[in-house]
C-alpha cells in the first residue's frame, strides 16, 4: 500500500465546509493501514450509525447457527401482542403475524421506516436536521410505525423498504429471547469475542467521547436521538475496531461462512444501494464504467458518513467515517478513489 498517497486522498476530503474530519482503515491480505485527519485525529470515537445493523445479524445468525432461532419463525413468537397487533395493516387485511425474523433482516417486512418516511409531512430525520434533539423508547417506534401506511405484503417478490423500523423490532427480540439488556448481549457475543474496548452502545446522551456529527457546516445537537437508536443505530466504535469486526463478520468469526450465500439474495432499497439478509451491497451499473466492470461493495454505511465495506474481487476492506449527515454519496466516492489508488 501507498500509504502516503492513501492519506493525502483523505486529506483532500477535509474541505472545512461540510467535512471537517474523516477517520479510515483499510486492509488488504496481511496489510492494514489506518488514520485519521482533520478533528478526527485528536478523537477516533464515532458514530457508527446503521453498520450497527451488521452486529444485530451477527448475533441472529450465530443465534441460528446455535438453533436458538429459525429465521422463518414470526416476530409474534418472540414480541407481545401489544407489539405486533396491526403492526402491518396492508389495503385492509392485517399481515402482522406473518412477519418472519428473515423479513426484518432483509428490510422485506413492509413495514415503514419510522425514522425517515413522514407523519404529517415530517420526518424524524428532518426534526433532526432542523435543530430539534429528540429522544424516544421502542414503544414510541412502534406507535408512530402504527400510524404510518406499509408498502407491501411481507416477503414479497422483488420487494424491499429500508426501515429502521425492522431493527427496533429485532432489537426487541434479542432482548426478549436472552432477557437481557441489547448491550450486554453484543458484549458477550460481539465485544468480548474480539476483544473491543472502544466498541459501545451509546445509551448515556451526557456521554462526551464520540466525535460530533455535522449537518452541512453545523455540528449537530442530536444526543438524545442517538441515544434513542439502539440496535438501528446505536453502536461507537473506531475506524480499528470495526476493522476488527467486519473481517470476523466476513471470514466466519460469528457464523458458518457457507451463510453468505443466501444473504446475498439482494432487492434495490435505493439506488445504488441493495440490500440482502442484513447486508448492504454497493455496485454502480455497467453504464457508469462501461470500459471496466465497477466491483462489489458489501457491507453497510451509516447516515452519517459511516461506512464498512468488504471488496470480494479485491480482497480491501475499508472503515471509517466522514461525520457529515447531509452528504451521503461522499463517503463512498471516497472509497472508490481510494480503491483506485491500491
Amino acid at each position: 500500500m501507498n500509504t502516503q498517497k492513501l492519506e493525502q486522498i483523505l486529506w483532500s476530503s477535509v474541505d472545512n465546509r461540510k467535512i471537517f474530519g474523516a477517520s479510515l482503515c483499510i486492509s488488504k491480505e496481511d496489510e492494514t493501514f489506518t488514520t485519521a485527519c482533520g478533528n478526527m485525529q485528536s478523537n477516533p470515537s464515532y458514530f457508527i450509525a446503521s453498520i450497527t445493523k451488521l452486529y444485530i445479524t451477527a448475533v441472529f445468525l450465530q443465534w441460528r447457527s446455535n438453533a436458538i432461532i429459525d429465521l422463518d419463525d414470526p416476530i409474534c413468537k418472540y414480541l407481545s401482542k401489544e407489539v405486533t397487533d396491526k403492526l402491518h395493516v396492508h389495503k385492509g387485511k392485517d399481515y402482522s403475524e406473518l412477519i418472519t425474523i428473515r423479513h426484518l433482516l432483509s428490510q422485506t417486512s413492509g413495514l415503514p421506516d419510522y425514522f425517515e418516511d413522514k407523519i404529517n409531512g415530517q420526518s424524524l430525520l428532518n426534526r433532526l436536521t432542523q435543530g430539534e434533539n429528540l429522544s424516544w423508547s421502542f414503544d414510541d417506534t412502534i406507535k408512530w410505525t402504527k400510524q404510518m401506511k406499509p408498502l407491501f405484503v411481507p416477503g414479497a417478490r422483488g420487494k424491499a423498504h429500508y426501515s429502521d423500523t425492522n431493527f427496533q423490532l429485532l432489537g426487541k427480540i434479542i432482548e426478549n429471547i436472552s432477557k437481557q439488556n441489547l448491550e450486554d448481549v453484543l458484549n458477550q457475543l460481539v465485544y468480548k469475542v474480539l476483544n473491543l474496548k472502544n466498541t459501545w452502545l451509546y445509551l448515556d446522551p451526557n456521554d462526551q467521547r464520540p466525535a460530533s456529527i455535522y449537518f452541512n457546516s453545523t455540528k449537530m445537537n442530536a444526543s438524545h436521538a442517538l441515544a434513542s437508536f439502539k440496535a438501528d443505530g446505536g453502536i461507537v466504535s473506531t475506524a480499528a475496531e470495526n476493522m476488527l469486526f467486519l473481517k470476523a463478520f466476513f471470514e466466519g468469526k460469528f457464523f458458518p461462512i457457507h451463510y453468505f450465500e443466501e444473504m446475498k439474495n439482494w432487492n434495490s432499497v435505493m439506488f445504488p444501494l441493495q440490500y440482502g439478509l442484513g447486508i448492504m451491497r454497493f455496485k454502480l451499473p455497467m453504464f457508469f464504467s462501461p470500459f471496466k466492470p465497477f466491483p462489489e461493495f458489501i457491507g453497510h454505511s451509516g447516515l452519517s458518513g459511516a461506512f464498512a465495506f468488504y471488496v470480494p474481487s479485491k480482497k480491501v476492506f475499508f472503515t471509517g467515517t466522514i461525520n457529515q449527515l447531509a452528504s451521503p454519496s461522499t463517503s463512498f466516492k471516497l472509497m472508490i478513489k481510494l480503491l483506485n489508488n491500491l
